[in-house]
C-alpha cells in the first residue's frame, strides 16, 4: 500500500542523482526504494536476499520494485567487498541509504556469526565504498536495542549506550562508532537512526504483528512474552519511511553547539565530524496488551495467550524522544496503532488469499 493509495503526499524531489538501498528485498528498504522511485529517482537495490525468513515474500517486494525502468537489481551479499565495490564502481551512486542488516534480537543469541558477517564487516565495506565514491551522504540503520539496560525513558538520543543486552544491539551500536570514525577521518557525512518497533503491510514474518496474526487466523495460542508486561513505541512503515527520505535530503553537517570540554560530550552529534544520530519512532509507547486487543478487534476475532518469561537479550520497554528529528526534519509521525494496525490485516488478508 503507498502513501498516496493513503492520501498522504510523497516527499517532494530535491535532487536527481543515483541511490544505493541496501537491504532493498527487506521491509523498510523495500518501502524506501519504492518512495524514491515515485519521485523519480534511479534506486540501486543491494540485497543477498537470504533465507532468515521466506524468500517468497522478499522476491514479491523487489517484483514491485522491478516494475520501475529506474530500478537496478544487484542480488549481493554487503560482506563481499569485492562484489560492492563492482556496484559502487558501475553505478556510481551519490546517496546511500543502508538497511541491510541481520536483523532480531533473539536470533542472534544462536547465531553469532551471521551478525558479526553482516553488521561488522559488511557495514565496514560499504563506510569504505562511501569513502572511496565521494558519497555525499550515508543514512544508515541503527537500532532502539543500543539502549539496553538504560531504564531512563523517553530515550535520549544524548542518553549513554554503552550497556547493550544482545550481540545484535552491540553490532548495531559498533556501526555507530565505524560511522563517527569515517566521518571525522574522512569528512564522510553519516547519520543514523535508531528505529524503534516497525510495523504495517509487508512486514517481517519473525515480528509480533505478523507472527500474532498468523496464529489467531490459524486459532494457534500466541507467546506472549514477560507475561505481556511490555511496551513498545509501535512506528507505522509510512511515518517510518517518511522520516528515512526527509534525512537523506538533509546532509549531516558538525554541530557547533558540540563541546568537546565536558565530562559527557552528546555522543549524538560532534563538533569535528558530519555526524549525526536520531530516535525514529512514533514518541507513543503502547502496551503490548492492548495492541493485541487492536488486532483481535481488526480480525473480528479473540487471540488465545500463551504467557512466557522474559526472552534472553529483550527489554520491557522501549519509548522514543523524536524532538531532534523532529526539529532537524519536521518529523512527525501520525499514523494512529489503530488505522495501522488496519492497514497491515488488510494487506495480509489480501497478500494470503485469508
Amino acid at each position: 500500500m503507498s502513501d498516496a493509495a493513503h492520501g498522504r503526499p510523497f516527499c517532494e524531489r530535491t535532487f536527481a542523482v543515483t541511490i544505493l538501498v541496501t537491504g532493498s528485498a527487506g521491509f523498510i528498504g523495500s518501502h524506501a526504494a519504492l518512495r524514491l522511485l515515485d519521485r523519480g529517482e534511479t534506486v540501486v537495490g543491494v540485497d543477498v536476499v537470504n533465507d532468515y525468513y521466506d524468500v517468497g515474500l522478499k522476491e514479491a517486494r523487489l517484483a514491485r520494485l522491478r516494475a520501475y525502468d529506474r530500478f537496478h537489481e544487484a542480488r549481493i551479499d554487503i560482506a563481499d567487498r569485492a562484489a560492492l565495490e563492482t556496484v559502487f564502481a558501475g553505478h556510481a551512486p551519490k546517496r546511500v541509504i543502508n538497511l541491510a542488516a541481520q536483523a532480531g534480537v533473539r536470533y542472534s543469541v544462536d547465531n553469532p556469526a551471521a551478525y558479526v558477517s553482516s553488521n561488522l564487516v559488511g557495514f565496514g565495506n560499504l563506510l569504505e565504498c562511501c569513502r572511496q565514491g565521494a558519497v555525499e551522504h550515508l543514512v544508515y540503520a541503527a537500532t532502539s536495542s543500543v539502549y539496553g539496560a538504560n531504564a531512563s525513558m523517553p530515550f535520549s538520543e544524548s542518553d549513554g549506550a554503552s550497556h547493550p543486552m544482545s550481540l545484535y544491539a552491540a553490532t548495531k551500536r559498533a556501526n555507530e562508532l565505524m560511522a563517527h570514525s569515517y566521518s571525522h577521518i574522512h569528512n564522510l557525512p553519516t547519520s543514523g537512526l535508531r528505529f524503534f518497533t516497525v510495523y504495517g503491510p509487508w512486514g517481517r514474518p519473525d515480528m509480533a504483528l505478523f507472527k500474532f496474526t498468523k496464529a489467531i487466523l490459524e486459532d494457534r495460542p500466541i507467546d506472549v512474552y514477560n507475561n505481556g508486561v511490555m511496551q513498545r513505541d509501535f512506528t507505522y512503515i509510512d511515518d517510518i519511511v517518511e522520516g528515512v527520505i526527509r534525512l537523506l535530503d538533509h546532509t549531516a553537517t558538525p554541530d557547533p553547539d558540540w563541546r568537546a570540554d565536558v565530562r559527557h560530550p552528546d555522543p549524538a552529534t560532534s563538533g569535528i565530524a558530519p555526524y549525526r544520530l536520531y530516535n525514529i519512532g512514533r514518541g507513543k509507547p503502547v502496551q503490548l496488551m492492548d495492541y493485541v486487543r487492536t488486532l483481535e478487534a481488526k480480525l473480528g476475532r479473540t487471540a488465545r495467550l500463551n504467557m512466557m518469561p522474559m526472552q534472553a537479550g529483550d527489554v520491557s520497554a522501549t519509548y522514543a524522544d523524536t524532538t531532534a528529528l523532529q526539529k532537524a526534519v519536521g518529523y512527525e509521525p501520525s499514523t494512529t496503532v489503530e488505522v495501522g494496525v488496519g492497514r497491515f490485516v488488510d494487506w495480509y488478508l489480501e497478500y494470503y488469499k485469508k
